[in-house]
């Protein structure tokens, strides 16, 4: 098979296209033809082996090297082979999958636990945008945000790829949504079911004088301790993501997230993975796309030889919704 395989860490030109042979499914797992891929952050840390700190840490990036060679946590394919003990699902069975890498490859093993039925109303492109950032907004409602019909939900960064299922779910979950984002992006965040939209260029979101449930802060444009004034006293505030140093990039923000939380009248929460019941959490996700709740947004689709190019597109992060790469063809 075709892979892009990462030797060494640095750009997207670190992504070598490479003859490499087909993976053996072990226990639990299966043998996915990848149809369809996405890119995000979680490929770019990874590429770029930051934040730095993290190579030091237990099941990191690797130290010197990546201990992942070939990227690409979203995967929507096709069953080709089940490894011994599986029986979910069949060769042939049409599946979506958060693994723990593979995307980038014509063929990836995937654990059963990390994968479902692939919505039927999508395309393996489109259904390829949904595991890793539907699920991550998933999280940050459901569990870390404790989302309730009728509550006032604050999106900070809602036109990224997790923003965009995040306004879409709390408007399905009954939330009366705000969304922030640049003035160019403020017509789709109310199409996805934004309530208001904010235009950060035009107004600072922490002088809006009212008060949410919730904040799901993914752009990291604040520290945490300053949404006190946005967020009722038994409030949540959910971070998610965020830019920084190449040392701790989005770490460094969640430490400081943390750190303030005791000193505040809100609960505090980090979402960031590692996750568990990825096979719940994606049928959740599966129904609510196929009841026409939820759809991803698609900013631009690459073909397989660009996944670099696609990647560098990803990095840039101006991104409306999701990047998609077709891998292989029916």
């Amino acid at each position: 098979m075709k892979a892009f395989v990462l030797d060494s860490y640095g750009s997207p030109d670190a992504l070598k296209l490479t003859e490499l042979p087909r993976p053996v499914p072990g226990p639990g797992e299966v043998l996915v033809r990848v149809r369809a891929t996405s890119v995000q952050p979680f490929d770019w840390h990874l590429m770029r082996g930051e934040p730095r700190l993290a190579r030091l840490m237990p099941g990191g990036p690797g130290l010197f090297r990546p201990s992942l060679p070939i990227l690409g946590a979203d995967v929507a394919g096709v069953v080709e082979e089940t490894g011994p003990g599986v029986t979910e699902v069949a060769p042939g069975d049409e599946v979506y999958a958060m693994s723990g890498g593979g995307g980038f490859g014509e063929y990836a093993a995937v654990k059963v636990a990390d994968l479902a039925p692939k919505p039927k109303t999508l395309s393996f492109e489109e259904a390829a945008a949904v595991p890793m950032a539907a699920q991550t907004a998933l999280l940050a409602l459901r569990d870390d945000g404790g989302l309730e019909e009728g509550q006032r939900v604050l999106v900070n960064g809602a036109s990224g790829g997790v923003g965009t299922f995040t306004v879409q779910l709390a408007r399905a979950f009954g939330g009366k949504v705000t969304g922030v984002c640049s003035p160019a992006n403020l017509d789709l965040v109310r199409s996805l079911g934004a309530e208001e939209v904010v235009d950060y260029t035009k107004e600072d979101v922490l002088g809006l004088g009212r008060r949410f449930d919730l904040v799901v802060d993914i752009a990291g444009s604040h520290p945490g301790r300053a949404y006190r004034r946005l967020i009722r006293p038994k409030g949540r505030h959910v971070q998610v993501g965020g830019r920084g140093s190449r040392w701790l990039q989005p770490m460094g923000r969640m430490f400081g997230t943390m750190a303030s939380a005791p000193f505040l009248p809100h609960r505090v929460a980090i979402t960031n993975g590692p996750w568990t019941e990825t096979r719940r959490n994606l049928i959740t996700l599966g129904a609510l796309i196929d009841a026409d709740e939820v759809r991803p947004v698609i900013d631009r689709r690459y073909t397989f030889e660009d996944v670099p190019a696609a990647v560098r597109y990803q990095e840039e992060g101006h991104a409306r919704g999701k990047v998609v790469v077709t891998v292989t063809e029916p």
